[in-house]
């Protein structure tokens, strides 16, 4: 099953499972030694209706976990995952579905003992348990209520505050692209159905460096109302299975979301063209290529990845099938220019400022280098008006002088032959 999204489903134990759970209980073992709990106890736990859960494939039950309970103590007694279904993110899967049930029981602290080398060690590890290392014991303290929020606490991820959207200054063209081709139909899904559009679920984010790609997928999330899930490539060689593994066990994880947005920033290391196929770099592209369409098929959840380099990636990577736009962001002209200016400096001192002299002289700025340089200038503002005062350190001639300052001594984040690969790749690559 290796460089597939998993296609289980979890659920509560039932009397009917019994039989296959004990079955992958005693084909399943990884060690000789007994397990803290025999199985009569696991038994009569169940048949006492303490939480237990499956992980079930078609109608076969490849996978479970089953708990006691006392007061505000819950124990997992077995973890238990079918030879081929390990690796795949299931252990992961089947606690957090466990803890939900706990925490609704109103248990509160939650631990576990098994024998080293033991089916489980790497889920609990990866479920934010805290192991001894003199014993196979691991314990948790639940701070979320639901397998959802404790999914998403694990990814690293939230719902972004409120207002997000509203707070874009400037890049009024990419804003509104944005808002038609990917909020507007994820908004109003019904009459999107009604007129028989199929609202987006991957799109590429393409511009220079700190043009605001990350913002706009997080204003995304928060327009929404979404989860954010933001992933940087590099940290996903941290995974025993490796890079490729990695992503299997994020995607998996990300399934058992309701509502996602999953953002990618630097999508060019995960997804480089393919020219060795004996490369690691070839490996990580054809599982993240066979980990989209799964991901497309469930609603209630969209994919941005972004990159500063669109011609680097796969081509296949690129296809509609897999990406429905690819979304330019490029640098912001002279009128987005003045409208961040306007944002940074406040509407009643920018009245005053020479506007016109701060966007010609920031050409070449991103979003995150105008706030840069905005911040230097109010910094100079501030010491100046400890050292001398209210009376003229806010004179609007002063201000201005404080600002072109900040710009000379700010470094353009854009060269100009950033600006014409831009200007190449807007022509080659926008699918909008």
């Amino acid at each position: 099953m290796t460089g597939t999204v998993s296609p289980w489903r979890i659920r509560g134990l039932e009397d009917g499972d019994i039989d296959q759970v004990v079955r992958i209980w005693e084909e399943s073992r990884e060690t000789d030694a007994d397990p803290a709990a025999g199985l009569a106890e696991v038994l009569t736990a169940v048949r006492a209706g303490a939480p237990a859960v499956v992980a079930e494939v078609g109608d076969q039950v490849v996978g479970a976990a089953v708990s006691a309970t006392a007061a505000e103590r819950g124990w997992v007694l077995r973890l238990t995952i079918a030879r081929p279904w390990r690796h795949h993110g299931m252990g992961s899967a089947l606690l957090a579905a466990l803890e939900a049930r706990l925490a609704e029981a109103g248990v509160r602290r939650i631990g576990a003992l098994l024998p080293r080398g033991e089916v489980g060690e790497q889920a609990f590890a990866n479920s934010g348990y805290t192991g001894r290392p003199d014993l196979g014991y691991f314990e948790k303290v639940l701070a979320a209520d639901s397998a959802e929020a404790t999914i998403l606490d694990q990814l690293g991820g939230s719902v972004p505050e409120t207002g997000l959207w509203e707070h874009i200054a400037g890049m009024d063209a990419e804003k509104s692209l944005i808002e038609r081709r990917l909020v507007l139909p994820l908004e109003n899904r019904r009459t999107a159905e009604r007129y028989r559009l199929e609202p987006p679920r991957a799109v590429v984010l393409f511009g220079p460096p700190g043009t605001g790609k990350t913002t706009f997928a997080r204003a995304v999330a928060s327009r929404l109302r979404w989860a954010f899930v933001e992933v940087v490539p590099h940290r996903l060689a941290a995974d025993p299975q490796g890079v490729a593994g990695g992503l299997r066990e994020l995607f998996s994880r990300v399934d058992h979301l309701d509502e996602v947005v999953l953002f990618f920033d630097e999508a060019e290391e995960i997804a480089s063209e393919r020219r060795d196929p004996t490369t690691l770099a070839h490996r990580v592209t054809n599982e993240l290529l066979k980990l989209i369409p799964p991901f497309r098929r469930r609603d209630r959840r969209l994919l941005i990845c972004a990159t500063n380099a669109v011609r680097s990636l796969d081509q296949a990577f690129l296809r509609p099938g897999r990406f429905d736009y690819l979304i330019p962001v490029g640098p912001p002209d002279a009128e987005a220019r003045r409208a961040i200016w306007t944002r940074y400096l406040g509407p009643d001192r920018a009245a005053g400022i020479d506007l016109d002299a701060l966007v010609l002289a920031s050409d070449r700025f991103t979003p995150a280098d105008i706030e840069y340089a905005a911040r230097t200038a109010a910094q100079t503002a501030f010491e100046r008006h400890l050292a001398e005062g209210d009376g003229h350190a806010a004179d609007p001639r002063r201000l201005t002088e404080d600002h072109l300052s900040a710009i000379a001594h700010t470094r353009p984040s854009l060269t100009e032959e950033d600006i014409r690969t831009f200007d190449q790749d807007l022509r080659n690559a926008a699918r909008v």
